[in-house]
């Protein structure tokens, strides 16, 4: 890991981030819309570069017609394409929920299966989808750093860092143990709606006390 220090916050305030977060929000989850493991690795692997609301559109339309590895392998990459063609790469996409839906009839009975080198190994699936998966679908104290939580975290100090692996390891050690479950949520959702890229909403914010961003908005 670059750098020894893990958090400019001290613990207590650290835990008081979370303690606020989960005060405010006591069962944060996706805003992915999903019914099973396999759908939400379907929802996963469409919201790369692409927004939770786009992904729900066309799993809205997706789902009913096909939300197995195998009704979503017989609908071959073309007609997958048609269904998910307003997210963005989706020809990509297409490909490599394809793929993936073949291994996992192939490999793994169907089943997502519940490890990350296997998970990691489906195409499209990084180290992040697969982090969302063991946190959201098994429960795993993990943390899966997107945009938002990789700018939350350096902005207001949680977990500064210059690569997204290097904030995700600082995050494991400067979040409390009994808060980790969720902290995946809480951070995406508070970088979504209020640690905002552009304009910050510090004047709403639950934790603006404790933040360290030195250039606060009004």
């Amino acid at each position: 890991m670059v750098g020894s220090v893990i958090s400019k916050l001290t613990a207590p305030q650290r835990r008081e981030i979370f303690s606020r977060f989960a005060a405010a929000n006591p069962n944060p989850t996706t805003e992915l819309e999903y019914h099973s493991t396999f759908e939400l690795l379907v929802a996963v692997l469409l919201s790369a570069q692409a927004t939770d609301k786009s992904v729900n559109i066309a799993t809205r339309i997706l789902f009913p017609v096909a939300n197995t590895p195998a009704s979503i392998y017989a609908l071959g990459e073309s007609r997958l394409a048609d269904y998910i063609q307003h997210i963005g790469l989706y020809k990509s996409k297409a490909k490599h929920l394809i793929a993936t839906c073949n291994i996992l009839l192939t490999q793994h009975h169907s089943v997502v299966p519940h490890d990350r080198t296997a998970l990691e190994a489906l195409p499209g699936v990084g180290r992040k989808t697969a982090n969302v998966i063991l946190n959201t679908a098994f429960g795993e104290p993990v943390m899966a750093v997107d945009t938002h939580i990789f700018r939350v975290s350096n902005r207001m100090g949680l977990a500064p860092g210059k690569t997204v692996l290097i904030v995700e390891q600082k995050l494991m050690k400067a979040i409390p143990k009994d808060y980790m479950l969720n902290a995946h949520h809480w951070l995406i959702l508070h970088g979504r709606y209020t640690c905002k890229a552009r304009k910050p909403d510090c004047s709403h914010c639950i934790v603006a006390d404790l933040c360290k961003f030195k250039d606060k908005t009004a």
